[in-house]
């Protein structure tokens, strides 16, 4: 029987993490957990909630500010054996720690000819909200992508979060699992049973034959909103979600394209020398004679975050932004989209900027 008809229960991201980690420990006693504030009553955002008192503080390790530190324990206790769960409340704190992941982490195996794995996974909160400005909001997959080695995942939905983080604790690689904040909030059902969601190319949620939309992580959310709208005035896009940075399998993508004719890629992260980037690059490569516009990309600015509202509001790319593009990749096509672009930017300015749109809701 398929995963999603099995029981399941309509959860935000956040709980379906909760309950991955927890069904883990429960599986598996070499399963732990760490990092700065796993036992803190918040529960980074609600994803450590209640481990500590369910499972001890042997195996729920509350860390002190130490990144590199903690991450070279984990790594450590990886090769010994134990499969550890180590959360970076944000990205940009596990900077600290880069030379232990990119050297010790990513290329031990590799180094020992296969004698020595690292089962560790390492959970980073990415991305915008209330503020969080220059050193608080950052993405940084291209970084840890641009590295083999690392298996680097972007979960968009509770059923893809909750699955992922299985298979990542399950993996005898280390694994990046990078959570935008405002994805936690994202419903949806999913499954009560252990599952894993294979670590391995993108997804479809979406199918057109206009052109071909590639997302990840938040992102995603906005180009399902941008696709709703834009298939009212009669434009149908192939939806992908991009789901694994690394490995980079863009084998349905390239198809989609090849039969389409069109790309936008909408990046999570910074648009100049990002994984946006890499996959124009790769699919113009493989899909030149088949292109009928040039393939456009959406990211961040070069730029650092802002912190304010008021210069936020251009920063990230939006549903109106990317319905915006598809108007000016489809010329012929313009005039019917202005009224969905209009219908985007009045429920734009319906939301906070810098509070994620309560309309995003899954499956898709």
């Amino acid at each position: 029987m398929p995963e999603r008809a099995r029981a399941s229960r309509r959860l935000n991201a956040a709980a379906a993490i909760l309950e991955a980690t927890a069904q883990c420990m429960d599986a598996d006693s070499s399963v732990f957990l760490m990092g700065e504030g796993v036992a803190d009553p918040k529960g980074i955002f609600g994803t450590t909630l209640g481990l500590v008192d369910r499972f001890g503080p042997d195996r729920v390790i509350e860390m002190p500010v130490a990144e590199n530190g903690l991450t070279g324990i984990a790594i450590g206790a990886a090769l010994m054996g134990r499969r550890p769960v180590m959360v970076h409340q944000r990205v940009d704190f596990a900077l600290l720690a880069l030379e232990q992941l990119l050297n010790n982490a990513a290329k031990t195996h590799f180094v020992t000819n296969g004698v020595h794995k690292v089962p560790l996974t390492v959970r980073m909160i990415i991305g915008r909200g209330w503020g969080q400005g220059p050193e608080h909001s950052q993405v940084f997959d291209s970084v840890f992508a641009h590295v083999p080695g690392l298996k680097v995942v972007m979960p968009s939905t509770p059923y893809e979060a909750k699955g992922m983080m299985v298979a990542a604790i399950r993996d005898d690689n280390p694994v990046i699992i990078l959570e935008h904040r405002w994805m936690h909030y994202a419903e949806g059902e999913v499954p009560l049973q252990l599952y894993e969601t294979p670590l391995i190319g993108p997804a479809l949620v979406r199918q057109g034959d206009d052109l071909t939309i590639v997302a990840s992580s938040y992102a995603l959310l906005e180009s399902i909103e941008a696709a709703d709208h834009i298939s009212e005035a009669g434009i149908h896009c192939d939806l992908f979600d991009l789901r694994i940075v690394r490995p980079l399998d863009l084998s349905l993508i390239i198809a989609s394209v090849r039969r389409t004719g069109r790309l936008v890629i909408v990046d999570t992260g910074w648009k100049m020398f990002g994984v946006g980037a890499e996959i124009m690059a790769q699919v113009t490569e493989a899909c030149f004679h088949d292109l009928k516009a040039s393939p456009r990309r959406l990211g961040l600015p070069d730029h650092p975050t802002p912190s304010s509202r008021g210069l936020a509001t251009t920063f990230y790319p939006t549903a109106q932004s990317l319905a915006e593009t598809i108007a000016a990749l489809i010329p012929e096509a313009a005039h019917r989209l202005a009224g969905p672009i209009k219908a985007l930017e009045n429920l734009r300015l319906s939301v906070p900027v810098d509070v994620p749109n309560p309309a995003f809701r899954v499956p898709f």
